[in-house]
């Protein structure tokens, strides 16, 4: 409900935009939760070369909480944006911050660009998903479609 007994109508591209983003936040979960717990069978099966492994063998821990809570945190928070609820884009923010940590130490921290190869594109193809969500989120709570 809004204002005087207004019903605001869910979008058709909520479910699509909700949709996709558990889709996409349920991959990285599945990567995350293989990552931690069978790192080398999956690398192995990932195709990853010597210097990738060694990239991510030698992630400090802190880097690990950061990447949890950017896939973690997209997951919850394409749930959230499913339900209608406004604690979807601070959930969004949080999952970028993840993110952004993460990309911090890939970047300028470590050698990440170099090690992971032709696959760092992807870093800031993910980063721009995350601001996407974070966006739509804030424009969903704008329209008063999230309660």
């Amino acid at each position: 409900m809004s204002g005087m007994g207004q019903t605001i109508r869910t979008p058709w591209h909520l479910w699509v935009v909700g949709v996709l983003a558990a889709l996409w936040n349920g991959f990285g979960c599945f990567d995350y939760f293989m990552t931690q717990t069978r790192r080398d069978e999956w690398f192995a099966q990932m195709g990853m070369t010597e210097a990738q492994l060694t990239y991510f063998n030698a992630m400090p821990a802190w880097t690990h909480a950061a990447w949890a809570i950017g896939v973690w945190g997209g997951l919850l928070g394409a749930i959230l944006l499913l339900l209608r609820r406004k604690w979807a884009t601070p959930v969004f923010v949080a999952s970028f911050l993840g993110w952004l940590a993460g990309a911090v130490y890939a970047f300028g921290m470590s050698n990440g660009m170099e090690a992971m190869g032709p696959m760092w594109p992807m870093q800031i193809v993910i980063g721009a998903a995350c601001v996407f969500f974070i966006w739509y989120a804030w424009t969903m709570g704008k329209r008063g479609v999230l309660r």
